[in-house]
């Protein structure tokens, strides 16, 4: 079963954030095991100003292409471009190596607790 983290916050369409300042923002591990291989990402350029609940990237896997939805609203402060020239670090260590982007946080969107997360979607809190 997916890992769910207990020290993150969840967004309904499977993006985490951390408490961190800047906010660090990835996809989490029900979404990754979801799309399956991850091999390309693309993500918010640094600067951008993005809006929680809003598309701000894609992620395609060997199955579908999917959208990333911001989980905050705020400025853009640092890409990991290590996860868009690796993609398949979202799999591998989709709450590590495998985060998206930092985020100077202005206002949150309607996010989920683990507990909370991890009952919708499935899951073991760790």
């Amino acid at each position: 079963m997916s890992k769910v983290l207990s020290s993150l916050r969840y967004s309904a369409e499977h993006e985490w954030v951390d408490s961190s300042s800047p906010a660090k923002v990835g996809l989490s591990q029900i979404a990754a095991d979801a799309l399956g291989d991850v091999v390309y990402v693309d993500l918010p350029e640094a600067d951008a100003e993005i809006t929680a609940g809003e598309a701000c990237g894609e992620v395609e896997s060997t199955k579908s292409v999917s959208e990333i939805f911001a989980p905050v609203t705020g400025r853009v402060v640092e890409v990991n471009q290590e996860a868009v020239d690796n993609p398949a670090l979202l799999n591998s260590d989709p709450y590590g190596a495998g985060w998206l982007f930092t985020v100077e946080v202005s206002e949150e969107g309607p996010l989920l607790s683990a507990q909370d997360y991890a009952s919708t979607n499935g899951g073991d809190v760790e």
